[in-house]
């Protein structure tokens, strides 16, 4: 970066305006511009060290997002190393120096690169790829998003000009850029483009307002004062129509979050006001991205309302003025038999929004975890039954897949979800006597577990005695005796193993 300024006041003592003759003397004067460019240029470009900075932050990133742990983060933002680049950048837009706008560009492009890289290499090797609140947050940008950036970028170029280290520490916490680029490699691993798409704009929202401001306090210090009148009015269509091209999109996006916002508001209201007093709404979910949007209600309600879903449903598309599909499920609560019928006859309509609402989420939850894309779950709709063979993870046990199977029900009340892992080998028995060694249960509740999610036979090889004792064992636990063939050998252990087929 160029380091020799010219007459950078001459302009300032020419002008008349006893306003900019006060900043000149009070602020621009106060700066040392060689000293601030100087470390811009020491701490923007590419280095051994920015190298290992780019790999741990992106590194706890991916950690954080995937615990999810705000803390994590918080550290991840902490090192912040794509911070300076971005603000060489926007220093070299402002002097025009196009040397260091190189310099500082490739350790941005660079170290984006890198983290998004070895973020997404190491959610392939996770058997955690489910897309967590943190990652969900990074990828729907709004406006005022970028007015976090604009305001952040506009402290922490203050910061770097005046010699206030410690606000960039704070300014690296608000602005976060590790974390979306942590989420683009998430969405690359998983093939969720929608996920990557998002957090791609966030960065970039971050990246374009952080170079654009810092561009502007630059030139506000008096940074770039020798360019001519025609490179000042270059500098501010850049800003201005970079800022704008940002702006009107994530307005858009402000927009629409404040409309669901309000319509999910009215959607409750207008739902609540046509039961009697003492009903309560017990749970609401709203997909705004159906056409026409769904809606499904539990109401808990002392008496039955009839034509609640038409009258309602009427009402909600008068008032919204978008088509709506709304299902409500009421369950009568303090009351005796006396209207049973009509409760009944509540529970068993016609529910399949609902339940097929439910079953995209099933599916989509499943492909997550799975690593397979989300037509190849079976779901039952009928029985609340979801199946999905897992793609084989390197270094998985079967302890680990079923832990997987466990996260993936959480939260998917009256569903049976299975997760066949691959035809591992089966752990051995420890026994004592003719009975399973007491420290050995657990290895034979999760044998059981494989046997049942495969439609492979098994062998149990082991003495007469000991190999009978395994398979009631098994049989207890739901396995299908059909399945099991017993090999007697003498030996002090029972082993299992899947016949392969031919």
């Amino acid at each position: 970066m160029a380091l020799e300024l010219p007459q950078q006041s001459a302009g300032y003592a020419r002008s008349g305006n006893p306003v900019w003759a006060w900043w000149r003397d009070r602020a621009i004067a106060t700066v040392d511009h060689d000293a601030v460019l100087r470390k811009v240029a020491q701490e923007a470009g590419w280095s051994a060290r920015y190298a290992l900075m780019v790999v741990i932050s992106a590194g706890i990133s991916i950690l954080g997002l995937l615990l999810p742990s705000s803390a994590v983060l918080i550290g991840a933002m902490l090192i912040s190393p794509l911070m300076m680049p971005i603000i060489g950048m926007g220093f070299a837009l402002a002097t025009f120096d196009f040397d260091e706008m190189r310099s500082a560009g490739f350790a941005l492009g660079a170290g984006a690169v890198i983290a998004i890289l070895l973020c997404a290499a190491f959610v392939v090797l996770s058997p955690v790829q489910t897309v967590t609140s943190e990652i969900a947050v990074r990828t729907h940008p709004n406006l005022f998003d970028l007015l976090v950036a604009l305001l952040s970028a506009l402290a922490g170029s203050y910061a770097l000009i005046r010699g206030r280290g410690e606000t960039v520490v704070g300014v690296a916490i608000a602005i976060a850029l590790m974390p979306p680029l942590a989420v683009v490699g998430f969405g690359i691993a998983t093939a969720n483009w929608t996920i990557a798409g998002g957090a791609l704009l966030l960065f970039m929202t971050n990246l374009v307002t952080i170079g654009l401001t810092a561009a502007f306090v630059a030139r506000l210090y008096g940074f770039g004062s020798h360019l001519t009148p025609a490179h000042t009015r270059l500098q501010s269509i850049l800003m201005i129509v970079g800022l704008t091209a940002l702006a009107v999109p994530l307005a858009l996006t402000l927009r629409q979050i404040a409309w669901e916002a309000l319509a999910s508001r009215q959607i409750r209201d207008t739902v609540q006001a046509q039961f009697p007093a003492g009903a309560r709404i017990s749970d609401i979910e709203t997909d705004f991205r159906a056409d026409p949007i769904k809606v499904v209600a539990t109401v808990l309600t002392p008496a039955y309302a009839p034509e609640v879903e038409r009258q309602a449903q009427s009402i909600l598309t008068t008032n919204l003025r978008r088509r709506m599909s709304l299902t409500v499920d009421q369950v009568r609560i303090g009351s005796g038999d006396a209207d049973s019928a009509q409760v009944v006859a509540a529970q068993t309509r016609d529910r399949q929004p609902s339940v097929d609402l439910i079953a995209q989420k099933v599916a989509d939850r499943l492909a997550t975890i799975a690593g397979i894309p989300a037509d190849a779950v079976i779901v039952d709709r009928a029985s609340r039954r979801a199946i999905a063979m897992v793609q084989p993870i390197e270094g998985a046990t079967l302890g680990l897949y079923r832990q997987l199977e466990a996260r993936a029900t959480a939260g998917l009340k009256d569903w049976t979800i299975y997760l066949a892992p691959p035809p591992q080998p089966l752990p051995s028995i420890a026994m004592e006597g003719d009975a399973v060694a007491a420290e050995d249960g657990d290895a034979l509740d999760l044998s059981a577990w494989a046997i049942r999610r495969q439609s492979l036979p098994v062998v149990v090889r082991g003495s007469e005695a000991k190999a009978e004792a395994v398979r009631a064992g098994l049989i207890a636990r739901g396995v299908d005796a059909a399945r099991l063939r017993v090999d007697v050998e003498q030996r002090r252990i029972v082993a299992l193993s899947w016949v392969l087929p031919d």
